[in-house]
C-alpha cells in the first residue's frame, strides 16, 4: 500500500537528518547496509528470481514505444531484454507536460518522495545486483555494493545536499527599514525555482553509483528527470524508473516526471536531447571526447561532468613494504583497471627507496609490486572476484596494443572463468621523458612504472599531469612528513584527492558517499563535484516577490 504523500517526509525524517549530519561531520556513516546478510536469508534468492523473471521480455516500464535492446551479458547469459524507445521530441513533450505540476509541489513533498524512491531501490539491491553484474562485467560483491546501497548512499548524499541550499531560503519575510521618522516595510515572499528538465547521461561501467546523485539532486530541487543509460547497460537504470515512476504515479504525479531514454549504439539520443533548449541541467559520465563536446557546444546550461584522467602513485619511503606492494596491487587489479578511480602511473625514484626490509632499488620495489599483483591473482576464484570482466571489446584490444609501449614487467593474460572478456593487470616500465606515453589516460587494466630523479621529481609530474590531463585520485607513500605536507598542498592545487601511506583494506579506488568529495570540478577529470552544495545550487534559482506591507 503507497504511503500518503503527507506523510513521506515524516516516515523519513530520521534518515535525511543522519544524512544531514554526515554531509557536515565527514564521519562514516551509510543509510543503507553493503552486507548481504543483513537483507536477510530470502532477499538473494528472490533478486535472482526477480532478474530471471525479466529476461527475454519486454521490461515492465509504463513508457510506450518500439521495443529496443542491445544488452550482453558479460557471463554468458543470454538477456534479451527489450525497451521502449522514445524520440526526443515524445520525452522532452511528456517531460514538460509532468514539470509544472512536480515544480508547484512543496520541497518536503519532494524530499519525501526521493527518499521513498531510495527506500524501495534499496530494498531492491539484489535484482540491481545482478543487473549490474551481466551488464558491467563487475563481478557480483562489487556489483552489489557499488550499484546498490553505496549507489544509493550517493543518491541520498544528494538529496541531503539539495535539502540544505533549498532549506536556507526562507518563505516569506517581512521587510523593514526604518528612513528617519518613518519606516519602509515589504513583505518578500521567495520561493524554490525549479531550472526544467535534467538530463542524466549514465556510463556503462557504473551506471548506478554515476547517475544516483544527478538523479535525485533534480527530483528533489523540482526538475523533470530523463534517464539516459549507455546502451550497454539499461537494465540497472530501467530499474531505477520503474521504481521511481512507480512511487510518482502512487503519490499522485505524472510519472513522466521521470523517464527512461533508452537507445542503441546506432541511434543514440544523447546529442539531440543535450542540444534541446528545453533541456537545462545536463550530467554525464563517461570519456572526455564526450565531455568535452558538452562543455564546449552546450551554453546557457548547467552541465556536470566527470570524465577521465591519469591517477598516479608516488613512491618515496614505507615503514610497511609488504603491505604496500600488496594495497597497490589490488588498486592496479580491482574490477580491471576499469574506474575512474583506478591508478595509472606509479612514480619510484631510480635510486630506490627505504623500507622496513632495508633499502631496495627500482627494480625491486617494481618486482615488489608485479609479485604481490601475481599472488593476488594465483588463485582462480579470488581473481575473478577481484577483477570481474570487460564489457567493452575495446578495452581489451587496448591492453594487448599497448604492449608495445615499453618494457614489460609484468603481462596480461586471460583467466579460465566464465567471464567472456577478462585481462590481468598489464604493467609496463617507460622512460621519464616517455610523458606522451604514460601521461595519456588509457582504460582499463594498463599502468606505467616510471623511474625518477626522487620523489620531489614524481610529485612535480604527477601534479602537471592532472593540470594538464586531469585526474580525480593520487597515492603516496612516505615516511617523510614533511614531504606528506608538501605533497598535500601540491596535489589541493590540482584538485586531486591525496591518499597517503595507505594498507590493509582501504584503497585509493575507493569513495566514501557523506565523506570523500567524488571529482573535484578543478582539473579535467570533471567540472564538478560528487556531491557539494555547487552540484545541487545551480539546478534552481530563488524566485522573489515584494510589495508593500501595512504590517
Amino acid at each position: 500500500m503507497a504511503v500518503p504523500v503527507t506523510t513521506l517526509f515524516d516516515a523519513h525524517k530520521e534518515t535525511l537528518e543522519a544524512a544531514l549530519t554526515a554531509i557536515r561531520t565527514r564521519a562514516y556513516w551509510s543509510a543503507y547496509s553493503d552486507n548481504p546478510k543483513s537483507y536477510g536469508e530470502t532477499a538473494p534468492g528472490e533478486g535472482q528470481a526477480d532478474f530471471e523473471a525479466l529476461l527475454g521480455k519486454p521490461f515492465p516500464l509504463s513508457q510506450k514505444g518500439k521495443q529496443i535492446g542491445t544488452e550482453v551479458s558479460c557471463y554468458g547469459r543470454n538477456i534479451d531484454i527489450t525497451y521502449p524507445e522514445m524520440d526526443a521530441e515524445a520525452l522532452l513533450a511528456r517531460a514538460e507536460e509532468a514539470f509544472s505540476e512536480w515544480a508547484s509541489a512543496s520541497v518536503e513533498t519532494r524530499i519525501g518522495i526521493g527518499l521513498e524512491i531510495l527506500s524501495r531501490l534499496n530494498k531492491a539491491s539484489f535484482l540491481i545486483a545482478h543487473a549490474t553484474h551481466h551488464t558491467t562485467g563487475q563481478a557480483f560483491a562489487m556489483a552489489f555494493q557499488a550499484g546498490g546501497p553505496h549507489a544509493q548512499d550517493r543518491g541520498l548524499e544528494a538529496i541531503a545536499y539539495a535539502y540544505e541550499e533549498m532549506a536556507r531560503v526562507p518563505g516569506k519575510v517581512l521587510w523593514e527599514k526604518p528612513v528617519g521618522r518613518n519606516t519602509i516595510r515589504l513583505q518578500k515572499n521567495f520561493q524554490i525555482v525549479p531550472r526544467g528538465i535534467g538530463l542524466v547521461i549514465g556510463c556503462w561501467t557504473f551506471p548506478t553509483w554515476n547517475s544516483y546523485p544527478a538523479l535525485f539532486a533534480n527530483l528533489v530541487t523540482g526538475n523533470a528527470a530523463i534517464l539516459k543509460p549507455h546502451p550497454k547497460a539499461i537494465l540497472p537504470l530501467a530499474i531505477t524508473a520503474r521504481i521511481g515512476r512507480e512511487v510518482l504515479a502512487e503519490q499522485g504525479f505524472n510519472p513522466d516526471v521521470l523517464q527512461l531514454a533508452a537507445d542503441t549504439p546506432h541511434t543514440p539520443i544523447a546529442k539531440p536531447l543535450a542540444q534541446d533548449s528545453r533541456v537545462q541541467i545536463i550530467d554525464f559520465t563517461g570519456s572526455p571526447a564526450f565531455g568535452q563536446w558538452l562543455r564546449e557546444s552546450i551554453q546557457n546550461k548547467a552541465v556536470h561532468t566527470e570524465e577521465a584522467g591519469v591517477n598516479t602513485i608516488v613512491i618515496d619511503s614505507t615503514s610497511t613494504f609488504q603491505a604496500m606492494c600488496d594495497n597497490i596491487a589490488f588498486s592496479l587489479s580491482l574490477y580491471s583497471g576499469q574506474m575512474c578511480t583506478a591508478p595509472k602511473v606509479i612514480f619510484i625514484p631510480r635510486s630506490g627507496i627505504l623500507t622496513d626490509q632495508g633499502q631496495k632499488s627500482f627494480h625491486d620495489v617494481a618486482a615488489g609490486i608485479t609479485g604481490a599483483i601475481d599472488k593476488l591473482l594465483s588463485d582462480s576464484a579470488r581473481a575473478e572476484a577481484v577483477l570481474g570482466a570487460i564489457p567493452d571489446p575495446l578495452t581489451l584490444a587496448r591492453v594487448f596494443s599497448a604492449r608495445d609501449l615499453g618494457r614489460i614487467l609484468r603481462d596480461s593474460e586471460a583467466l579460465k572463468v566464465a567471464a567472456r572478456r577478462t585481462a590481468t593487470p598489464l604493467v609496463l616500465e617507460v622512460d621519464a621523458n616517455d610523458e606522451v606515453t604514460y601521461f595519456e589516460e588509457r582504460f582499463g587494466p594498463i599502468s606505467f612504472i616510471v623511474a625518477v630523479k626522487d620523489a620531489d621529481d614524481g610529485i612535480t609530474r604527477a601534479t602537471r599531469a592532472a593540470n594538464e590531463k586531469g585526474a580525480i585520485t593520487a597515492s603516496l607513500y612516505s615516511t617523510d612528513s614533511t614531504l606528506a605536507d608538501k605533497a598535500a598542498r601540491a596535489y589541493a592545487r590540482a584538485g586531486v584527492a591525496l591518499s597517503i601511506n595507505l594498507v590493509g583494506g582501504i584503497y585509493v579506488n575507493q569513495s566514501a558517499a557523506f565523506s570523500d568529495y567524488h571529482v573535484s570540478g578543478v582539473n579535467p577529470a570533471g567540472n564538478a563535484c560528487l556531491v557539494d552544495p555547487a552540484f545541487v545550487a545551480r539546478r534552481f534559482h530563488v524566485g522573489a516577490v515584494r510589495q508593500p506591507s501595512a504590517a
